[in-house]
């Protein structure tokens, strides 16, 4: 039997401010946003300060992580005019800093990176003073579909490991470790802020989880987010342990040691949490 949620896991979801105006806004376009699709515990705190995630390409993936609560099946054809959706939706919302991310697309040719390219696009050509962030998949590690994507310039690049090595294999249907730091490390080497993260509480050790830092610094990864896995359906892999908020601070502790030049590591954080933080903490160190 899982053990009851601690009370540090425990929030109160906000629904003030800016959280009515941004849900209007989403609801009307018909759009897809992590933030609700993930049931991300965050979502009245991030739209109250101007930063929302938007989810590109529909919201049904080819894969099935064992982690995830995203519907799994036969996508629809993308929505051709996604892309200037999202970016005139950003303009209304009058966000500061926007973080794009999708489901996998294994069945379009390209695996949706000219998508992507698009959108990015798009949100620049409305909104030039944004930041992009975005949280892609791994397009199979086919350099080919990741150059269409690093050509577009997004500020931050995100990619994330989702946990450690021993464990992906469980946790991931189909993406790999290695690839996952190989997609990291091709767009280091195209000079894009590079950014990923891992869940905890799956049954990572902490040297496990040291050992995955490391790994990510190797590939010059500069931004890294820790999180508490929370199991999202009883369909989901069960919850090993509720991490100490202790522990996440020696872990941010770790991390900034290690030369990560952000470190984002409490129970609540998710990929995009404090993302535009977390951007200027990056930059002033480079």
């Amino acid at each position: 039997m899982q053990e009851r949620k601690p009370d540090w896991l425990k929030i109160k979801l906000e629904t003030t401010g800016e959280y009515p105006k941004i849900r209007k806004i989403v609801e009307q376009n018909r759009l897809h946003t992590i933030c609700s699709s993930g049931k991300c515990p965050n979502i009245g705190t991030c739209w109250n300060m101007g930063t929302a995630t938007f989810m590109i390409l529909g919201d049904i993936c080819t894969r099935s992580c064992k982690f995830c609560a995203t519907n799994t099946g036969k996508p629809l054809a993308p929505d051709v005019n996604e892309p200037q959706k999202v970016a005139e939706s950003i303009r209304l919302m009058q966000l500061k800093h926007c973080v794009v991310t999708s489901v996998d697309r294994d069945d379009l040719p390209d695996k949706g990176a000219d998508f992507w390219a698009k959108t990015i696009h798009a949100i620049r050509e409305k909104n030039p003073q944004i930041l992009i962030e975005v949280l892609v998949p791994d397009f199979d590690n086919v350099d080919e579909f990741l150059q269409i994507v690093f050509a577009a310039k997004p500020d931050i690049f995100g990619h994330n490991m989702e946990t450690v090595k021993r464990l992906s294999p469980q946790v991931r249907s189909r993406a790999k470790y290695a690839d996952s730091l190989q997609v990291l490390r091709k767009a280091h080497e195209n000079r894009l802020v590079t950014k990923s993260g891992i869940m905890v509480g799956i049954g990572e050790t902490a040297v496990e989880v040291e050992e995955v830092l490391a790994d990510l610094r190797s590939v010059g990864c500069q931004m890294i987010t820790i999180g508490q896995y929370l199991q999202p359906t009883k369909n989901n892999l069960p919850v090993s342990e509720y991490v100490t908020p202790e522990q996440f601070e020696k872990y941010r502790i770790l991390g900034l040691k290690m030369g990560f030049s952000s470190v984002e590591s409490a129970p609540l954080v998710r990929s995009s949490f404090m993302a535009e933080r977390s951007f200027i903490e990056a930059k002033m160190q480079r």
